[in-house]
């Protein structure tokens, strides 16, 4: 997931709330076709899906590079139908996954009560990740004009240095997973992880801390989706 997707601009990113999300489960009271059409200079909310609170912490313009922008007007209402129905399909294959239609994106979160996780202090991918993987991997091979972003998440036990390798091994395991062992195409996957900088619940507690155990998910569209989705709404 190396190629720019109509980027926006980094700066954008302190601009955008989380507050904006729209979850998948709600397709049916927002509708994310009409949405796609609108939404113009929204870009950037997705990567507070996936990295969570604090995006005012430096670091982050790679991401800001893969994730890009938002495609507006004709072309975005037909990749938010294709975004729609994809993530529609995810959730019906992983019940326990948080699905999240961010954007022309979809973000997914896993943590140890929604199919994808970690032992204390693992990496290694244990049977029932591996389900919940095949499972999406076979979204994935079934759409296969989009890119997609893996970041790893660990909670505030252990040291930062401990932390951060922690956070990239788990990312690499989930990437290298669906690399390797589903024949997803490497030019798809991009991995990125944070340790602990990036909690999106209280550390001081066992539920607070387990929420923050997770591997985040972007599902973003790739040029080839945006560039016939373009050409569809021009003709």
């Amino acid at each position: 997931m190396k190629k720019n997707i109509k980027k926006l601009g980094i700066l954008l990113f302190a601009f955008i709330l989380v507050a904006g999300f729209t979850n998948c489960k709600s397709v049916q009271n927002a509708n994310n076709k009409q949405k796609g059409a609108v939404i113009g200079a929204a870009g950037g909310s997705i990567l507070g899906a996936i990295i969570g609170n604090n995006l005012g912490k430096g670091g982050k313009g790679e991401l800001g590079a893969v994730i890009g922008g938002v495609v507006g007007g004709g072309a975005g209402v037909l990749i938010g139908n294709k975004m729609d129905k994809q993530a529609q399909k995810i959730e019906e294959e992983i019940p326990g996954a948080q699905v999240e239609r961010v954007d022309n994106g979809i973000v997914l979160t896993f943590d140890e009560n929604s199919g994808v996780y970690f032992a204390t202090e693992k990496y290694n991918i244990n049977e029932a990740s591996r389900q919940s993987l095949d499972k999406l991997a076979s979204v994935f091979q079934e759409y296969p004009d989009t890119n997609i972003l893996i970041v790893g998440h660990t909670d505030s036990s252990g040291n930062d240095s401990y932390n951060m390798t922690l956070s990239k091994n788990r990312a690499n395991a989930v990437t290298d997973y669906l690399k390797n062992s589903k024949g997803i195409k490497a030019s798809r996957l991009t991995t990125h992880w944070f340790g602990e900088e990036q909690p999106v619940a209280d550390n001081t507690t066992a539920e607070g801390r387990a929420k923050n155990r997770r591997v985040n998910i972007a599902i973003v569209p790739n040029e080839d989706m945006i560039n016939e989705a373009e050409k569809e709404s021009n003709n």
